[in-house]
């Protein structure tokens, strides 16, 4: 398949998950891609699991030399860019608002806004000197609703929404798309931290019940949501831009959960 023939790629979060799946598709379609995650080991697993067309490179996306760094990497290493896949984030920690504290508040949001902003920044005149491309910024459908005692994560990805458009305003005339992609129940870690804290001992339990809200009556597959990553990178996507689009499996048009 050449969806992505000769384009290159950059895919933060790449470890796991949604980030090593979009990997994988961008690759299969004719990509050359930079992998982009804190945890080395993990990193490195991944891009070898997919081959000689992914590399990787180290870094914390809070923090702005390093977030410099890899997008210069992937310029050098493989000529140019094309598409940005700002997908890494983190969670943070179930906790109400008045117990939430403020170094884990700041770290969440270090990462999933800070983060996003910076990637999308960097990748700004090296996409324009290729005459376009895509910007691709994971959301979720708290960024659209909430979940009790996750305030940070809620506002973050309300937050990148707002920043997704504003960037796709100041960027149409020179063909740069910025869209967010928002997954619903996916089966990542993430999602696996959720069912260790929301049933202690028992975490199929809790994913087997929060399956039971989606319409669907299941999880979406990290791949499921990277084929959504894919279209937007595409050039199928031309016309996509300052857009939200959500997987979900119908949850998010549910007015509540679904009963059995």
């Amino acid at each position: 398949m050449s969806r992505l023939k000769d384009k290159v790629a950059i895919v933060t979060g790449g470890a796991g998950g949604i980030g090593a799946a979009s990997a994988q598709r961008f690759v299969e379609e004719g990509a050359r891609v930079l992998m982009v995650d804190r945890d080395e080991a993990a990193l490195a697993r991944a891009a070898a699991q997919i081959g000689a067309a992914a590399s990787s490179f180290v870094a914390d996306v809070s923090d702005e030399r390093q977030v410099d760094a890899y997008t210069q990497a992937a310029v050098e290493r493989y000529g140019g860019l094309d598409v940005v896949l700002l997908n890494a984030g983190t969670f943070g920690v179930l906790s109400s608002i008045e117990d939430y504290s403020v170094q884990a508040w700041d770290r969440v949001v270090a990462v999933n806004l800070r983060g996003a902003w910076l990637g999308l920044r960097a990748a700004i005149p090296h996409l324009r000197r290729r005459g376009g491309g895509s910007i691709i910024v994971t959301s979720s459908i708290q960024g659209f609703s909430a979940f009790p005692n996750s305030s940070p994560y809620t506002c973050t990805k309300h937050a990148v929404v707002g920043m997704m458009r504003n960037a796709a305003l100041e960027l149409a005339r020179d063909n740069i798309r910025v869209n967010t992609v928002h997954p619903g129940l996916t089966d990542t870690d993430m999602m696996g931290y959720l069912h260790r804290t929301a049933a202690p001992g028992a975490p199929q339990a809790a994913m087997d019940a929060f399956a039971k809200t989606a319409p669907m009556r299941r999880y979406a597959q990290p791949r499921e949501i990277a084929n959504m990553m894919l279209f937007l990178a595409s050039d199928e996507a031309s016309y996509c831009s300052g857009a939200c689009y959500v997987v979900d499996g119908a949850l998010t048009a549910s007015w509540a959960p679904t009963p059995d």
